[in-house]
């Protein structure tokens, strides 16, 4: 069992593994709550869009995801005020955007590997620097998310009330989309896109079902990341499977585990 920490691939996976779990559920949480829950795959598609940008013109591709990403959240927020109560039209919309456009200047893209590694990244084959942008990202999140959790508890559940109470919604629902959108490009290079836009939704789901409290739920959200994020990686390792892969379908598991809890129970 031990001996998959001899491996210092494995070292790496672990740490960025475990910090993306403990972040991602932070902001996915009230993504869930606010009935955005697609969000990661919107976000996802625009950032390949960033991507194929970045690789056509010759820059980092995470910072033209990054770059795009951020855009896009002001998009989603612009058009959820459009749509008040269709607030599931500004993703459709965006992610539309994204997959035209990703779409398009992939073609464009001469090393068309490098693109497609975006998809489901490669965790197992995180270089030095990558590790590094992960733990400050990861300190950057968890420092605004505690400094912030008043605030977007409050606009979670009632942007109006919120407004009343003191909140700066506008400023606060910036810096949240700016940290999700970001949470998201990093995590796209390390884990990939359709595993970052997993875990931001189903472990939350699974909290959900049994947690009693905003709080709880966090934690419990954050539990199931985690656990999900281990098994997944020490799973993939010993029977050969794609870590990131794996770790959706045991996030996936413990999600329909809960469900049957629930029903027993």
């Amino acid at each position: 069992m031990l001996e998959i920490f001899e491996y210092q691939f494995m070292r790496n996976a672990f740490v960025v593994g475990l910090l993306l779990s403990v972040i991602i559920p932070c902001i996915g949480i009230t993504v869930v709550l606010k009935r955005l829950s697609m969000i990661g795959d919107t976000l996802s598609h625009i950032s390949l869009a960033g991507v194929a940008t970045g690789l056509i013109s010759g820059i980092n591709p995470v910072v033209g995801a990054i770059a795009f990403s951020i855009l896009a959240t002001f998009g989603i927020e612009k058009i959820r005020k459009s749509f008040s109560k269709y607030a599931e039209i500004s993703l459709a919309v965006i992610m539309a955007t994204g997959i035209g456009l990703a779409g398009i200047l992939s073609g464009f893209v001469k090393n068309s590997s490098i693109f497609t590694s975006f998809l489901f990244g490669s965790i197992v084959a995180i270089s030095s620097f990558e590790l590094v942008i992960v733990i400050i990202l990861s300190i950057i999140v968890l420092l605004s998310v505690t400094l912030l959790y008043r605030d977007l508890f409050c606009l979670t559940f009632d942007e109006e009330t919120a407004k009343f109470a003191g909140v700066n919604a506008v400023i606060v629902n910036r810096i949240f989309m700016a940290l999700t959108a970001i949470t998201i490009s990093i995590s796209a290079r390390t884990i990939g896109t359709m595993v970052v836009s997993s875990l931001m939704v189903v472990p939350v789901a699974s909290a959900i079902l049994i947690a009693k409290s905003y709080k709880k739920a966090v934690i419990y959200s954050i539990l199931y990341a985690v656990t999900s994020t281990i098994l997944g990686l020490v799973i993939s390792f010993y029977a050969g499977l794609k870590p990131g892969a794996t770790i959706v379908l045991t996030s996936v598991i413990l999600l329909l585990a809960t469900l049957l809890y629930k029903r027993v129970k």
